[in-house]
């Protein structure tokens, strides 16, 4: 019993510790001024989409449910924190400092409370049909985001401005929230995937039915993977918010939804290692391909093609990556060349 324990301290410990250099390393680099106003904007970018991937296969990876609609909870949560925010900072009643974490949570609120209303009806439903209401509850948020009678909260179709951000002198204040958040929202996917309540969930998509006789509150559970998810994406909205300093509807529609779903399918369902691969590398792609203009969205395109024709499954499937654990299985398989002789 006492190894395992072993083996999850340590995997925890050297995680954590390439995190805190990782994260030293980028915010030297951009307090230095070695790295852009444009670089670091899409390093912030790369950490806002690293959370909305993670949040979307808490559902559609661990609990196994196909969800469209997820751009309309990163929506919520973006209109809530920025209320906050212009209500208290612009008036100079607190800080941005102080009043972004407290933004962030408001958003999150917000944005679990749609996922309540949304999930209980929904997750009645499975596959296909799950996929196409969820959808349409997210251009229903769309759709009241642009609605008269919320004006005075959404600014209708001509988006929500004057949203304080941290601007181009300090950027990298805004590089911090979203580092630490995304390194948390990292940490919490995983150590719930590893939970006796995460495994409730992962037993609910491998098979429902089994699950339910085995003593499984199915009901309970996906509502709370639901909500969990919906909560981490409003607080990307929030963080989406405080950067962009405008919200404008139409950037949360259902092409919105649909990117941060291929996020997670292209590094593989089920794999929290696997989303923040792909969503970083599919942030970063367009950006580099910016070069040719005339072919970039093709070559964008063709990438994923050949990427889920050459493997389905995703990146890494349903594995999750372990430097201590590869360096095991490494020096594992050194004593056995040693002790058998191969080369």
């Amino acid at each position: 019993m006492g190894k395992p324990k072993k083996k999850t301290g340590l995997f925890y410990l050297v995680n954590t510790l390439l995190t805190a250099v990782l994260f030293v390393v980028l915010f030297m680099l951009i307090s230095g001024g070695v790295l852009d106003s444009y670089v670091t904007g899409i390093l912030v970018l790369v950490c806002i989409n690293v959370i909305l991937a993670v949040s979307l296969n808490l559902v559609t990876g661990i609990l196994g449910q196909l969800v469209l609609g997820h751009a309309g909870f990163m929506l919520v949560g973006a209109y809530a924190a920025a209320n906050f925010t212009r209500a208290v900072v612009n008036n100079g009643d607190m800080s941005l400092q102080l009043a972004l974490p407290i933004a962030m949570l408001i958003g999150g609120v917000f944005a679990a409370l749609f996922g309540v209303v949304i999930g209980i009806p929904a997750l009645r439903l499975r596959g296909d049909y799950l996929a196409i209401i969820t959808l349409g509850f997210g251009e229903i948020i769309r759709v009241m985001a642009n609605a008269e009678f919320l004006k005075p909260i959404t600014n209708g179709a001509m988006g929500l401005g004057g949203i304080k951000t941290f601007g181009s002198p300090n950027p990298a204040t805004m590089f911090v929230y979203v580092f630490v958040t995304m390194a948390l929202v990292i940490f919490i996917s995983f150590t719930f995937g590893r939970s006796r309540h995460g495994r409730s969930v992962i037993a609910i998509r491998e098979d429902e039915i089994a699950a339910e006789s085995m003593g499984v509150n199915t009901t309970y559970y996906k509502l709370f993977a639901f909500v969990l998810a919906a909560f981490i994406a409003g607080v990307a909205g929030a963080l989406y918010a405080h950067y962009i300093g405008v919200i404008d509807p139409s950037k949360f529609d259902f092409n919105r939804s649909v990117e941060i779903l291929i996020m997670v399918v292209l590094g593989g369902m089920g794999s929290i290692s696997g989303s923040v691969i792909s969503a970083t590398v599919l942030t970063i792609l367009p950006e580099v391909l910016r070069g040719f203009s005339d072919y970039r969205m093709l070559i964008y395109s063709v990438i994923l093609i050949c990427v889920m024709l050459f493997r389905p499954s995703g990146l890494l499937g349903r594995y999750e990556i372990s430097l201590p654990g590869l360096a095991d299985k490494l020096l594992h398989r050194g004593k056995k060349t040693k002790t058998t002789g191969e080369v």
